[in-house]
């Protein structure tokens, strides 16, 4: 679970977005500013992060706060998942990423996977809706929901991409470390479930 401190900051952050976006007196909009500067500082007291990064990658958004949608595919071969390394960390994480805004999830699936590994696939079935804070990962600043779709191999090659450097298969007992950020041992692990258990149905939390 997140610290006290990071869910008190998104809070206020989400409070103060939310105040921002709709406020038309002068004198609320200053109180918003004022409380978003104290998320901000939140966050930089107990992260050490520059403030001006802070400001740009947590209180720049403008309208009505709501979470980002992470996008990951589970791809099934010979009982094995495919996985890409990532360069950013060097480990291993199901293909995935950000949801763009004008595609559907779907969509996003296939074209993170084809960029992430190489692999053409489509998209098959909805497995999961995750909320990112429930699960073991490290703390994040943003509020993330993790959805995970089924897909099926229609060709491509596996090769490296621009922020991935290999891509591979792995069995269910020889999983290679795993980029914590953006995937845990037990969502794996369910995934492998869909796999043994094809009617099981959508999780959610």
């Amino acid at each position: 679970m997140e610290p006290k401190w990071l869910e008190w900051a998104k809070q206020l952050q989400s409070a103060a977005q939310a105040g921002l976006a709709y406020s038309k007196d002068i004198y609320d909009i200053e109180r918003f500013e004022e409380i978003r500067k104290i998320s901000v500082d939140i966050m930089v007291h107990y992260t050490g992060i520059e403030k001006r990064i802070i400001k740009d990658i947590f209180a720049g958004d403008r309208g009505y706060p709501t979470p980002k949608v992470d996008i990951r595919a589970a791809v099934f071969k010979d009982q094995s998942i495919l996985m890409v390394k990532e360069k950013s960390d060097g480990k291993w994480a199901l293909p995935g990423g950000w949801a763009d805004i004008g595609i559907s999830p779907g969509e996003a699936a296939v074209k993170e996977v084809k960029e992430e590994s190489g692999i053409d696939v489509k998209p098959v079935k909805l497995l999961a809706v995750m909320d990112k804070k429930c699960h073991s990962h490290p703390p994040s600043a943003v509020h993330v929901y993790k959805v995970f779709i089924k897909c099926e191999i229609i060709g491509g090659q596996l090769r490296e991409g621009t922020e991935t450097s290999a891509a591979a298969f792995f069995a269910e007992t020889e999983l290679p470390p795993l980029s914590a950020a953006r995937n845990t041992e037990s969502q794996i692990e369910r995934m492998f479930s869909y796999l043994k258990h094809p009617d099981k149905p959508v999780y959610f939390d």
